[in-house]
């Protein structure tokens, strides 16, 4: 198994005694452990709002608040830090009342250092354990986002087909398309599909960071790095070890940071801010843009050197408009999931309403298609959702860019459907939700026919 960096880990020492704060700091961070202190209540109750703290050396007798009752406080707000005790009223009753409120562990004043730093060294595998559970159910939990790849259109059928080669591999992977397409969405199913899926996947959103932050954000700091970083922070590349960091809009970084990045794809090492220790950069790299990376790269917005670096395996996501006839799919499914999230019951959709989602340009693609939906769901008060339900914008665009027939659009979905399953009239007529008797009408209707 597995062994953590004792910087990993943040020890808090809460004690009155400065001779005894001073002591365990300096055994503790000459063990590597990162080290934080208090001298009474209020200020541990600071320090735990100010970073993350996963072990506490608590003692019991201070004045002010004590070490039992700050420990009542600190279990209504965090349940996961663990708690040694320190006590030098060494009664089975002040232990035992420790222990039921929540503590790991006690030990005794005068402390015997040996005896405290196998204790934490429990502790630590407690967390580790801990950690690595919570990472085994974030990914398992993250598989659902697969099945939310809904789409049964060639162009659908085609990325997916995509995902399946590239998933397996450790190829860097470019994702393009408009915004709201679904890019995440594309880069969850490959990690989730690939060696990688037990080890977190990072995602950064570059259009969202301040340049200014970036770095920090990306590389993470040392205590003391810059005004205000009071604690050691990991940075997204240490924090996707073993995973897969994605990097959503990655044609907003501005040039310095595309220099940082390409170094460290280069190298695969890098420096925290302010550290000198050497961090190994195992991740593998998916990003995404809506940008025309080559005319980024034409007018010096994006380096030519960083594009190719990243340009090794790319996935266009094809607009909304483009694969109309996923829309009844898509439609039912938000609105399954979104009547279930407001405790509703499904309604209908109304063959007018579908009629304007199927001839609404979609220029936010997805994305405004789920939120018309779930604006529908929020106003609708009868079994069935009906124009008037949906975004005004929507009916409005709609009534200006019919430049196809609602026949033609049935036409092609049937056919993809068709095509989808083989031909095969059950299942066909299945995901259509209509009957047999009706789809043989309709493929008479509209002429379709199977391919020799």
């Amino acid at each position: 198994m597995s062994a953590f960096d004792p910087s990993d880990i943040t020890i808090m020492i809460v004690d009155d005694e400065a001779s005894v704060r001073q002591s365990l700091e300096a055994w503790f961070e000459d063990d590597g452990y990162t080290m934080v202190t208090a001298q009474n209540a209020a200020e541990a109750l600071q320090r735990l709002q100010e970073g993350t703290i996963d072990i506490i050396l608590l003692d019991i007798k201070m004045p002010g608040m004590d070490g039992l009752a700050l420990q009542d406080r600190i279990r209504e707000f965090n349940s996961d830090v663990i708690i040694i005790i320190i006590t030098a009223f060494a009664t089975v009753d002040t232990a035992v009342r420790a222990l039921k409120a929540g503590a790991f562990d006690y030990t005794t004043k005068p402390v015997d250092p040996d005896e405290l730093s196998h204790l934490v060294r429990k502790a630590v595998e407690n967390i580790r354990l801990l950690r690595e559970n919570k990472a085994m159910r974030e990914s398992l939990d993250q598989l659902q986002y697969v099945d939310d790849i809904i789409g049964q259109s060639p162009q659908m059928q085609k990325v997916l087909e995509l995902v399946k080669t590239v998933a397996p591999t450790d190829s860097t992977v470019l994702i393009l398309g408009e915004s709201g397409t679904g890019k995440e969405l594309i880069a969850r199913a490959i990690h989730m599909n690939s060696r990688r899926r037990y080890f977190p996947l990072i995602p950064v959103n570059c259009g969202a960071i301040p340049e200014t932050l970036l770095e920090s954000e990306l590389f993470g700091h040392e205590k003391g790095a810059f005004t205000g970083a009071q604690y050691r922070r990991k940075g997204k590349f240490e924090m996707a070890q073993g995973g897969t960091l994605f990097l959503d809009e990655i044609g907003t970084l501005g040039l310095k940071s595309q220099v940082d990045l390409l170094r460290v794809l280069q190298d695969k090492e890098f420096h925290r801010i302010g550290g000198e220790r050497l961090v190994k950069a195992d991740f593998r790299l998916i990003c995404a843009t809506n940008l025309d990376l080559e005319e980024e790269v034409k007018h010096a917005r994006f380096r030519e050197d960083l594009y190719y670096r990243i340009n090794v395996f790319t996935i266009l996501l094809p607009p909304l408009r483009d694969r109309r006839a996923d829309i009844p799919l898509l439609a039912r499914h938000f609105i399954e999931q979104h009547a279930k999230a407001m405790n509703k019951p499904v309604p209908e959709l109304r063959s007018d309403a579908m009629d304007v989602l199927l001839t609404h340009n979609w220029p936010g693609n997805v994305r405004e298609l789920e939120n018309a939906l779930e604006r529908a769901l929020v106003i609708n008060q009868g079994s069935a959702i009906a124009p008037d339900d949906l975004p005004v914008q929507v009916g409005r665009a709609t009534a200006g860019t019919r430049n196809t027939t609602l026949a033609e659009i049935e036409k092609e979905f049937i056919l993809r459907t068709l095509e989808s399953h083989g031909w095969n009239i059950t299942r066909s007529a299945e995901q259509l939700g209509i009957d047999r008797v009706t789809l043989y009408n309709k493929i008479e209707k509209y002429g379709l026919k199977r391919p020799e």
